[in-house]
């Protein structure tokens, strides 16, 4: 998957508090979380693939962005990834977008944005696709476990 894109990653917690960096200590409540994030660079969408690596614990390198946080946390489950095809820098538009309850700073050190993560009480997977959509990008759904 070389093509240069946009995407949500959609995880799942019990809740949790951990350390996010330079974030510090922050506490994450049960429920749904959307990280937006782009893959505009080299290796386009292969990014998405990277994440999911890290989540199932295939991945040699130390955490990277704030959302290896996250995918290495057994609290957190990422369930699918959203992806949408382009080569503009729609990653902000599309965070927000989506809009709502947020976890400040989270993901948007590069950018102005409040933040790329994204509360939900409630599975946002359709969400993500509209919003996607919205964007004008054909979104692409890449359920988790099947990417083993």
């Amino acid at each position: 998957m070389a093509e240069k894109g946009i995407y949500c990653l959609i995880l799942n917690t019990s809740g949790a508090t951990l350390a996010v960096g330079a974030l510090g200590e922050m506490t994450f409540p049960v429920g749904w979380y959307i990280y937006v994030g782009s893959a505009l660079g080299p290796g386009g969408l292969a990014r998405v693939h990277r994440h999911i690596r890290v989540y199932q614990g295939e991945n040699d390198h130390r955490p990277r962005w704030h959302i290896d946080r996250l995918l290495t946390d057994k609290r957190f489950m990422l369930t699918t990834a959203v992806c949408g095809e382009t080569t503009d820098r729609l990653e902000c538009t599309l965070a927000q977008s989506l809009g709502g309850q947020n976890v400040r700073r989270f993901g948007c050190s590069d950018c102005r944005c409040t933040s790329h993560l994204l509360f939900r009480n409630e599975e946002p997977q359709a969400e993500c696709c509209q919003a996607l959509s919205a964007c004008g990008c054909r979104p692409v759904t890449i359920p988790v476990s099947f990417c083993k």
